[in-house]
C-alpha cells in the first residue's frame, strides 16, 4: 500500500477504495489504518474518501496542501473526472 500512496502524483488525488484496489488488498479500511498509525511520510494528503471529502479531524489541513497543490475544491470536496 505504501508504495501506491507514494505514486500518486503531485496535484492529483486516489480515494482510500482505489489505493486499497491497487495495492491488492481487500478493505480501504486498512488504507486508513496505515495512513493514521505509519503514513506520516507519506503524501497521506492526496487520499480522500470516495465521495472527495476529507475525514473531518484532518479536513482543514488536507483541504490546505491539495489547494497547494492545485487541486479544484468545491465546497470542501475534490472535483474529481469520473
Amino acid at each position: 500500500m505504501r508504495e501506491v500512496i507514494e505514486a500518486i502524483p503531485v496535484g492529483s488525488v486516489l480515494s482510500y477504495g482505489e489505493v486499497a484496489a491497487r495495492a491488492g488488498v481487500t478493505s480501504a479500511r486498512q488504507v486508513g489504518r496505515l495512513l493514521s498509525e505509519d503514513g506520516q511520510d507519506l503524501p497521506w494528503h492526496r487520499v480522500l474518501r470516495a465521495d472527495g471529502t476529507c475525514a473531518p479531524h484532518l479536513a482543514d489541513e488536507q483541504l490546505a496542501r491539495l489547494r497547494a497543490e492545485g487541486v479544484t475544491i468545491v465546497n470542501r470536496r475534490v472535483r474529481r473526472a469520473r
